[in-house]
């Protein structure tokens, strides 16, 4: 039985958790993040409770399939001004996503939720506040020359572990939250519940 079920294809996530020293196995689930998202914003939520949100549906979607062991649901936003930003589909979302983020500071929320048994026994919401740099036009396009594909995995356009930190004047927050993952806090509960080595 492996130390986490990640209820997610996410390499970052993944790559941390390993790094940690943890036996996890990779579960995707198929959940319909934009229609969520949506319905939540339609509703009134939160970019913090729509990551929360996102996270428990992933979690609670692939601990129905596996009702032993630990199951941890991720999900992140990007909040600008209270304007939510999803990941970009093509070059030109990417180019307008920076160009609107450029010179100004902008929020993400990594949310994760554990679950065992099939219910929720563990939660925790990350927050990280990011200032880009009023960069040129021309880096950015360089910046994408050289990143595109790759960024479309990341919201906003950007991967701070790449290239990408070199377009931020300021960061707060931990380095896990921003890569989309609250890694401290899980290692802890974990910790002290037993389920790892202390």
């Amino acid at each position: 039985m492996p130390d986490l079920i990640l209820a997610s294809a996410s390499a970052i996530r993944h790559k941390m958790l390993v790094a940690a020293a943890l036996d996890v196995e990779l579960r995707p689930v198929s959940v319909d993040e934009a229609g969520l998202r949506a319905a939540l914003a339609q509703d009134g939520a939160s970019p913090r409770d729509m990551a929360d949100a996102l996270a428990e549906a992933k979690a609670r979607r692939c601990a129905g399939r596996y009702s032993q062991g630990f199951v941890l649901g991720c999900d992140q936003i990007l909040d600008h001004a209270g304007r939510v930003l999803a990941k970009p589909q093509t070059r030109d979302e990417a180019r307008q996503q920076l160009l609107d983020l450029r010179g100004q500071t902008h929020r993400l929320w990594s949310a994760a939720v554990l679950y065992q048994d099939g219910a929720p026994i563990w939660r925790h919401i990350g927050e990280a506040r990011l200032t880009m740099r009023a960069f040129s036009d021309s880096y950015l396009s360089g910046y994408l020359d050289r990143n595109w594909p790759a960024v479309s995995e990341s919201v906003g356009g950007y991967r701070i572990e790449d290239e990408g930190i070199r377009l931020f004047s300021a960061i707060s927050g931990d380095h896990f939250t921003i890569l989309g993952l609250p890694l401290i806090p899980l290692l802890q509960y974990l910790s002290d519940r037993g389920a790892i080595a202390a």
